[in-house]
């Protein structure tokens, strides 16, 4: 054991080591953005300050009313935002962050620029978008008359020394600003320019950048800064922490902030630019606004932006592929208002989660003393690293998964490695001697309790399915040997397919038949489920096919299932030479007897009520009747399920049980009519033949309602 320990951690430091490797390649910090985008989407939720920040954008919807009842084509006259800032104004909205750049002079006009620039000095708390870059083609210094945003950040210059790679990120030597009559009334200009994390998809945002020695904040952020009483605002900067308003903002190693975001698209409260323009026109003219109650937009930031996929300001997010890019600025704001900031975990402390994790998974594995031992160390070892990125976000800290999961599932081979080549050599022995004689399952059975080979079995209650073809005798006479096998192969892989995805035991084939079970070996609570789910699968898929293979069999295939639910003994029997693990008892003779029973009745599913009242009504169905089937004093109601678990009542159905009700009562011509209405019916064409027999005999004759049955 102290071997097996050793070499175990011997393991592990591989892994870690393997690991880091593998890191500097850039694959495993792939693999962790899109686990990190999985976990921002689990736990994504609102905040206090969710309500705070409300959306306005310029959606498809908007533009079509602006064509159709303006005759506006985009991009739209500038002027048109006055209304729009006058009506956010009018109901107390206290700030406006506008997502759009006004870098060149209006196709309309002077007068068009004036007539926004005017909207927004009424509005008085606007924020408007400044694109910056690293060209030099545009402006290279801050525009005259322009007044400079009111933060300060101190410790700046130190920190962009001491973090060159941010420098070079945050520091743009271009920039296009709005035109001056909208530049000059902007409370605050802001930074619209971000780049996505190197898979293309925006998780984080800087939320400041430098021009010509000016902070501009981003355009998320701005619109928080002017919310604040402060004037000028003070900042301060210090390693991965900026702190400005009482807010300690964690900053990565790139001067930038992880967003949390908050849910789907659609999270923030959004009105359409068409409605709240109509709003304020129409109070205006005193009709009636589309939003009825204008007071929502009191006491919030709104920002303002496009959605309207020809507008191309849809941009990859981990909540979706196409995620509005106001909507990443409305997420900072957000985060900036509710506090509840993400930050990174240290590095020390992510290699040290990831050396402990390895380590652990590979003494686990190398003292494992059985296939189970390890399956239970697996089980338990690579969910943790995805667990504790769990609720390490939930605590605000972004733990890397990818990494710890990769060094357990690494380290895990390498003890199960050192465990096969210590232990597992008799293990291969018995499976390489006995795999052409017995089933795997027999097999794992044997290497793990070698006194389990030996005949019995245990009594347990199964549910049975029994299935075979209808008419195949026919169909062999017709096929020749090489066209019948590949028939008979495609058929049975496909059913053989839907039972083992569903969880069930194949116990044989005879010839066309199948016969398989749930709850054993495995115990399956549901095994009811499974086994009705696999019939109708079974049936459709084999309707799917119909088709084709009546095309290379010159018949219609069609198969019949029985089900019962039952105690039985399971285990292995036979001979005490060759046996197998199967199963024995009345009730899979009573499964064998209702796919049989199925000829009697015209139908292609029969299933017992002991399995019917398991399934707890998941499945539209009816039920069919009671029937007496040869060798059995004891009638069995019977059910067939005609859909999936969930699926809409047929209407049918509903027509058969009425029919059926009339039956029982004695009430034959009444019944006889009901059944023929549902032409299409062999079940119902059945009992409708015998609701007439029983009229013309004696209409006041008794029926018990069960089928005796005469054949299998």
């Amino acid at each position: 054991m102290n071997k097996k320990i050793v070499y175990g951690l011997v393991a592990g430091g591989v892994a870690m080591a393997a690991v880091g490797l593998l890191t500097r390649t850039g694959w495993v910090g792939r693999w962790d953005n899109a686990m990190s985008d999985g976990r921002a989407r689990l736990l994504a939720k609102p905040s206090s300050a969710t309500e705070q920040v409300k959306l306005v954008l310029v959606d498809q919807s908007s533009l079509d009313w602006a064509s159709q009842t303006m005759g506006l084509s985009w991009p739209w006259p500038r002027e048109v935002y006055g209304p729009l800032l006058d009506y956010l104004k009018r109901h107390g909205a206290t700030t406006a962050v506008f997502d759009v750049l006004y870098t060149e002079p209006s196709a309309y006009g002077v007068a068009d620029d004036e007539a926004l620039g005017a909207a927004v000095g009424r509005f008085g708390n606007l924020v408007g978008a400044v694109f910056l870059g690293q060209q030099t083609d545009q402006t290279t210094s801050w525009p005259e008359g322009v007044a400079a945003n009111p933060l300060d950040i101190e410790g700046l210059e130190a920190w962009l020394t001491a973090h060159p790679g941010a420098a070079r990120e945050i520091v743009s030597a271009g920039a296009a600003f709005p035109v001056p009559e909208v530049a000059m009334k902007t409370a605050w200009l802001a930074n619209v320019r971000d780049g996505p994390d190197g898979d293309g998809v925006f998780r984080r945002a800087a939320p400041f950048r430098i021009f010509d020695g000016h902070v501009l904040p981003s355009l998320g952020m701005a619109g928080w800064l002017a919310g604040l009483d402060e004037r000028p605002v003070t900042a301060t900067i210090a390693s991965r922490e900026l702190t400005v308003g009482g807010r300690h903002i964690p900053l990565d190693r790139d001067g930038r902030m992880i967003l949390k975001f908050r849910g789907p698209s659609g999270t923030h409260q959004a009105f359409t630019a068409a409605a709240v323009i109509q709003s304020e026109l129409r109070l205006l003219e005193g009709g009636e606004p589309p939003i009825r109650d204008g007071s929502v937009f009191k006491d919030t930031t709104v920002v303002f932006g496009f959605s309207a996929p020809g507008l191309k300001d849809l941009r990859p997010s981990p909540m979706s592929g196409d995620y509005p890019g106001a909507e990443i600025y409305a997420t900072m704001l957000d985060n900036l208002l509710a506090g509840d900031f993400l930050r990174d975990a240290p590095a020390a402390a992510h290699w040290g989660w990831l050396l402990l994790v390895a380590l652990a998974a590979g003494v686990a594995a190398a003292s494992a003393r059985n296939g189970w031992h390890s399956t239970g160390a697996a089980l338990v070892l690579i969910p943790l690293p995805t667990l504790a990125g769990l609720a390490a976000w939930q605590a605000g800290i972004v733990l890397p998964v990818a990494g710890p999961t990769l060094g357990v599932v690494l380290a895990l081979l390498g003890g199960a490695i050192v465990n096969f080549i210590l232990e597992g050599r008799q293990k291969l022995f018995i499976k390489g001697a006995f795999k052409h004689y017995l089933s795997p399952e027999v097999i794992d059975q044997i290497v793990r309790d070698p006194g389990s080979l030996k005949l019995g079995g245990e009594r347990r209650e199964l549910t049975i399915f029994f299935s075979d073809l209808q008419g195949f005798s026919a169909i062999s006479e017709r096929l020749g040997p090489e066209d019948l096998t590949t028939l008979l192969n495609d058929y049975l892989t496909d059913m053989t397919g839907i039972i083992l995805e569903e969880g069930g035991t194949l116990d044989k084939y005879v010839g066309d038949a199948i016969v398989a079970f749930w709850n054993a070996p495995l115990s399956q609570p549901d095994h009811a489920r499974r086994a009705v789910r696999t019939a109708v699968r079974c049936q459709r898929k084999l309707a799917e096919r119909r088709a084709e293979l009546e095309a290379r069999t010159g018949a219609v295939l069609r198969m019949r299932i029985g089900l019962n639910t039952g105690p039985v003994v399971v285990g292995n029997m036979g001979s005490r030479e060759r046996f197998d693990y199967t199963m024995l008892g009345d009730a899979a003779n009573l499964a064998s007897r209702l796919e049989g029973a199925n000829k009697a009745l015209g139908t292609y599913l029969m299933i017992a009520e002991a399995t019917w009242a398991l399934t707890d009504g998941a499945f539209p169905g009816r039920e069919l009747g009671q029937l007496r089937v040869v060798g059995r004093h004891t009638p069995v109601r019977v059910y067939e399920a005609t859909g999936l678990e969930g699926g809409a009542p047929e209407e049918s159905n509903r027509a058969f049980e009425a029919a059926l009700a009339l039956a029982k009562a004695g009430r034959w011509r009444d019944a006889a009519a009901a059944f023929d209405a549902l032409a299409d019916d062999p079940a119902a064409q059945t009992y409708a033949q015998k609701c007439r027999a029983l009229e013309a005999a004696d209409p006041a004759a008794a029926w018990d309602g069960i089928w005796n049955l005469t054949e299998k």
